[in-house]
């Protein structure tokens, strides 16, 4: 069930409706919009009594049953669109603004990172990405620079002012990852590694959720609903293409989650050309695409020499190809109504 709040109430009127929900057996969770707050209740209907009766407090504006599997990501649950604040500076994702993550694929020195990092700040990025950790096929290819490659996109956001997002691998590096970056990226081997999802939104960070290879949508909706559940409000999801017969590029990428995933949930939908396409010479198109489209935001692969890149180089943008495209950007982002 969804109890949906009437606006402007006080805290100890929210309190007292929290307070009723935990007696009737429920778990609750709050989730803050711009204009109203909801709380996601979380128990077997069956055997617990009906919240519909809290439709006749004053605090509560109305009680919304809830049918699909997944609860909490539902737009059922939220019908505004939630917002994610990143960094110290705020960047939020899900707002007017488009946002933009961009980065290279793996931190391969530091030379190469603050050359990076500073040359799409300039061009309008509002998000660092960068991988200290790699996830990769072969046991014998680069794995990362570990907790080193961390410290070198913190020093990177300590100069550029720039957010940083990079991948969490395992549980048992949650709280370190969490330590140095603003986003902990679940990437699509782990999207269904419950525990990591858990350990991850128990951080408190927000979580970008990447689809799976050969992920469902609503196998992804509901992989997303461990981070909601665990008290973590702040999620977003990220289309990065998926396995399909194709082989001219590395992956499908499926423009058409952006509609649904705007339908279904009322969580940011980021869309990774890079992973999706494999191609660099398809990553401004797909760009192009998925903003008119509606995308919140994209997450964008850039090296100052992709053909010395330690891992992915054939997808990666130069970072003058990443300047020309962020202003051929502009029209496409204006058209789909954001700034």
């Amino acid at each position: 069930m969804i109890v949906v709040l009437k606006p402007d109430i006080s805290k100890k009127d929210e309190t007292a409706v929290l307070k009723e929900i935990k007696k009737l057996g429920y778990v609750p969770h709050i989730m803050r919009g711009v204009e109203r707050t909801v709380i996601g209740c979380i128990g077997d209907e069956r055997t617990h009594q009906n919240l519909e009766t809290l439709g006749s407090w004053s605090q509560v504006e109305k009680v919304v049953p809830i049918q699909k599997r997944f609860k909490l990501v539902s737009r059922e649950a939220h019908k505004g669109n939630s917002t994610v604040k990143v960094g110290p500076e705020k960047v939020l994702v899900g707002g007017k603004k488009f946002q933009v993550m961009a980065g290279p694929c793996s931190v391969e020195s530091e030379m190469q990172l603050m050359k990076t990092a500073h040359a799409v700040a300039k061009a309008g990025a509002t998000i660092l990405r960068g991988g200290a950790f790699k996830p990769r096929t072969s046991p014998y290819e680069f794995q990362g620079l570990g907790e080193k490659g961390l410290k070198m996109l913190a020093k990177a956001r300590r100069e550029t002012g720039l957010p940083v997002i990079t991948e969490l691998l395992s549980e048992a590096h949650a709280e370190m990852v969490a330590e140095y970056a603003d986003i902990l990226q679940i990437g699509a081997r782990n999207a269904q590694n419950f525990q990591l999802l858990i350990a991850a939104a128990k951080t408190g960070k927000p979580v970008l959720l990447k689809r799976g290879l050969s992920m469902k949508i609503e196998e992804w909706l509901l992989a997303g609903e461990y981070v909601l559940s665990n008290n973590n409000p702040n999620l977003m999801f990220c289309e990065r293409g998926i396995r399909t017969f194709e082989t001219y590029t590395r992956n499908t990428l499926d423009l058409s989650t952006i509609p649904i995933i705007k339908k279904e949930s009322h969580c940011p939908i980021v869309i990774d050309p890079s992973q999706g396409a494999g191609r660099s010479d398809l990553v401004v198109a797909m760009c192009k695409g998925a903003t008119a489209m509606g995308a919140d935001a994209l997450l964008i692969e850039v090296h100052p020499n992709p053909a010395e890149a330690w891992s992915d180089g054939a997808q990666q943008l130069t970072i003058e190809g990443f300047a020309k495209l962020m202003e051929e950007l502009k029209p496409f982002i204006a058209a789909a109504g954001r700034e």
